[in-house]
């Protein structure tokens, strides 16, 4: 069974951005946001389905998104 992971889209400015997220929600990404302000849409999809939306016209970068810690406020442990 293909493990389902969370991904950061980047796009090009020469689309709108809902174009595109309706592209790739048709090729199998599950959107998450569409944050139109910096060109980038977050969702999650198997690794397959991501081989398949790098060649989406629009499509600049994709890549894993991890969370970060900042650890609790005044900590020096962060990561």
């Amino acid at each position: 069974m293909a493990k389902i992971e969370l991904w950061i889209v980047t796009i090009s400015s020469e689309q709108p951005i809902e174009e595109i997220a309706t592209r790739l929600s048709a090729e199998g990404l599950t959107i998450r946001d569409v944050l139109e302000e910096i060109g980038c849409i977050t969702g999650s999809a198997d690794d397959v389905t991501v081989e398949r939306l790098k060649h989406i016209q629009g499509v600049v970068d994709i890549a894993p998104d991890i969370q970060i810690d900042m650890g609790p406020p005044g900590s020096e442990e962060t990561w």
